[in-house]
């Protein structure tokens, strides 16, 4: 029998994770590192009742270039396209499928200082992204990192998922609670973007 993976709303309530930090509420997402379609690699995200609200089926190796964010039913959302022959691993993001006109782009922070950040998002038109962009500190490997907007408010975190009846998840399942601030699509794609930079 296969481990219950999302999480149950009672035990957001119990710790407090559905409170967002204006009033207004934050998504509890619960982030599978599988896909539900066999020979494919991806993700499956279930809310805080336990529904499906986004997926990501990858066939292949996975060292595609083009990941596609899904709804439940298997809309399109949003598209990662990883830009080639930039400086430092970059992927950008589309609306839907389109392949022009990106909203934002996601970078992998390089430096040869010691810094806790991990990659940028950057705003590449009105509406996208933020209207100044995003920054994200942490480890995502040890599933501890949060996204930060230009006030160095936290608007996303990347959590490890609690034992349950003694069984603990690992790092294929995690949390990600996202403020009302945030889309949480885009918090979504950052996790992505954030996973192929760094798997």
């Amino acid at each position: 029998m296969m481990t219950k993976v999302h999480p149950s709303a009672a035990a957001c309530c119990a710790t407090g994770e559905d409170v967002g930090r204006n009033g207004f509420g934050a998504s509890v997402l619960t982030v599978w590192r599988k896909s539900l379609l066999f020979s494919c690699r991806g993700f499956t995200v279930f809310d805080a009742e336990g529904s499906l609200v986004f997926r990501v089926d990858t066939y292949g190796s996975g060292s595609t270039g083009e990941v596609v964010l899904m709804d439940a039913a298997g809309k399109p959302l949003l598209t990662l396209r990883r830009k080639k022959l930039s400086l430092g691993e970059k992927w950008l993001v589309y609306d839907g499928e389109d392949a022009v006109n990106p909203l934002c782009s996601v970078k992998k922070h390089v430096s040869l200082l010691h810094s806790r950040a991990l990659a940028h998002v950057t705003p590449c038109r009105r509406g996208g992204g933020g209207a100044h962009g995003y920054e994200v500190e942490g480890s995502y490997t040890r599933r501890s990192c949060a996204v930060y907007d230009r006030r160095r408010r936290r608007v996303a975190e990347i959590r490890e998922k609690e034992p349950v009846v003694g069984v603990a998840f690992g790092g294929d399942v995690f949390r990600l609670v996202v403020q009302s601030d945030l889309d949480t699509r885009l918090a979504m794609a950052i996790v992505i973007a954030l996973d192929y930079m760094f798997r």
